[in-house]
């Protein structure tokens, strides 16, 4: 009963009931970090913000870049201009028409240092492509040059964690140039934001939504209902309570909770297969770490069927590969993983001279990422083998700001999706000088991923991604445990959920019959 009290003083503090008669209540397990897509952002923005702005190009289920906000995109057989004709008549939620003066005022505003765009390394030269102009010949027409041929320019401007690079209407900033709010082209609107509790979007009356089949972050998505509004609620309980009592609409749930969840008759329960990884990242510069031998003897102390059946309840499955485990390129090869063998991990900590020295690995505690649970039982089995691990749980924004600027020892963390491979090498991979974030700096990898982000053709790529994963095995920047698998939980009166890579997308879902 007090649990429930406390629920229902949760829920009323963060859920003023919007007037509307049709509503979709979500969970986040985090509030947002930013309205700004793309700037100060995590894999809970990314996905919310989708909502609300949109980009030249997105995503289908496949991992497939497909035009959105353009109606077709041509390359230039020099491979370095790309030519995007617009979708007419698609509206601001302002009522303004887009063009591409819009979209030039967009890429202006995320290629200004002052924004902090999060991909503006991708393509201002620090990581190799820049883009040296961009030009609207026409109202209907947006091109974009670039200084070299790069094939992976057009998923980079897909991504989600840039913020799929939203066409935004300049009235986003205030007047003086600081940020309000988005002001997007997406199926709902930006609407009341109580920071640390919830948000709210309104349905865009006028959205344009392509008339194309509904796939992942393109074609069809209409918004079916007045307004959706996101709670942040960390705690998995407290989630679980709110579904059941009818508060809640829709979440991610734990692993632990499916079965229950299933049985409840006002209940149903999906699962989205994903390319996010769950990992623990080592800072290889760390005067402990920078041996190669202890990094190996973390990575084989650890029983991966034990630990990854406990914190996904058997759901899960075990890839060590940054290859995702739904691949067309994960073969027999990134099944060959870290091969559990305490004794020689006693042997190479023998070797290295190790002598109890501290490790700190960070986690956190959010509802429905495995980041504690996977730390508890590593500690342990870390523990068996003589490795002096502690643990120290932050909230998220501290750990994702340590993970930024690679002020850790030891992380327990989650990477968003790259549906692309080579992206998700290069996601992890870079001169932690230029980015403190990245994990993985052996200049050869950087090569062989420089050769896969330069070709899509996958008979070339292959073999590249084969070496890689030999690769990071041995060097052991980061440990990887499995791909996520995220289960939803939603009512039955919500129709047209059909659960994917990002289980949190409700365009297209509506209430009742």
């Amino acid at each position: 009963m007090q649990s429930k009290l406390l629920l229902v003083g949760c829920l009323a503090s963060v859920l003023a009931v919007p007037s509307y008669a049709d509503t979709i209540r979500a969970a986040l397990n985090q509030d947002l970090r930013s309205s700004q897509p793309g700037v100060n952002r995590d894999g809970n923005s990314d996905t919310v913000m989708a909502h609300v702005a949109e980009g030249l190009v997105s995503y289908d289920r496949g991992g497939n870049v497909q035009p959105l906000l353009a109606e077709t995109y041509a390359v230039s057989e020099d491979g370095l201009t790309y030519t995007f004709k617009l979708r007419e008549g698609v509206k601001f939620h302002n009522g303004e028409t887009m063009t591409s003066a819009d979209v030039k005022w967009s890429f202006d505003y995320y290629l200004d240092p002052e924004t902090n765009w999060y991909c503006l390394e991708e393509v201002d030269g620090t990581n190799g492509l820049k883009i040296v102009s961009y030009d609207t010949p026409d109202d209907q027409t947006f091109t974009i040059t670039i200084d070299k041929p790069d094939a992976m320019f057009i998923d980079t401007l897909a991504r989600t964690d840039c913020g799929g690079t939203a066409i935004l209407h300049e009235t986003s900033l205030n007047p003086d140039g600081t940020w309000n709010k988005p002001i997007g082209t997406g199926p709902f609107m930006f609407g009341e934001w109580k920071r640390g509790q919830s948000v709210q979007f309104d349905k865009f009356d006028d959205y344009q939504s392509r008339s194309d089949e509904s796939d992942g972050f393109v074609g069809k998505k209409d918004p079916m209902v007045d307004s959706i509004v996101f709670m942040a609620i960390p705690d998995a309980a407290t989630v679980k309570i709110a579904l059941e009592s009818g508060d809640l609409d829709v979440a991610t749930i734990q692993e632990s909770d499916v079965e229950e969840i299933r049985a409840n008759p006002g209940l149903e329960v999906g699962l989205a297969w994903t390319p996010v990884r769950n990992t623990f990242i080592l800072q290889t510069r760390d005067p402990v770490l920078q041996d190669v031998r202890i990094r190996q003897a973390l990575a084989i102390s650890l029983n991966y069927e034990e630990l990854v059946a406990s914190v996904t309840e058997g759901l899960g499955k075990v890839n060590n590969s940054p290859v995702y485990d739904t691949s067309n390129f994960y073969t027999e090869v990134q099944q060959q993983g870290f091969e559990y063998n305490p004794d020689k991990a006693r042997e190479l900590l023998a070797e290295a001279g190790y002598n109890g020295e501290e490790i700190v690995v960070m986690c956190n505690k959010r509802a429905a990422v495995p980041s504690f649970n996977m730390s508890v039982l590593a500690q342990q089995m870390w523990q068996a083998v003589g490795l002096n691990v502690r643990l120290e749980v932050l909230d998220w924004p501290t750990q994702l700001d340590k993970y930024r600027s690679g002020d850790h020892m030891m992380q327990a963390t989650t990477y968003s999706s790259r549906f692309d491979v080579a992206s998700g090498f290069e996601q992890i991979s870079g001169n932690k000088d230029d980015q403190p974030r990245k994990v993985w700096e052996n200049p050869d990898a950087l090569e062989l991923i420089d050769q896969a982000l330069a070709t899509l053709d996958p008979a070339k790529r292959q073999p590249l991604f084969d070496e890689l994963h030999k690769m990071i095995l041995h060097d052991v920047p980061i440990i990887i445990t499995h791909n996520d698998v995220s289960p939803i939980a939603y009512s039955t009166e919500i129709k047209g959920m059909d659960p994917w890579t990002s289980p949190m997308v409700l365009w297209n879902l509506s209430r009742g019959e």
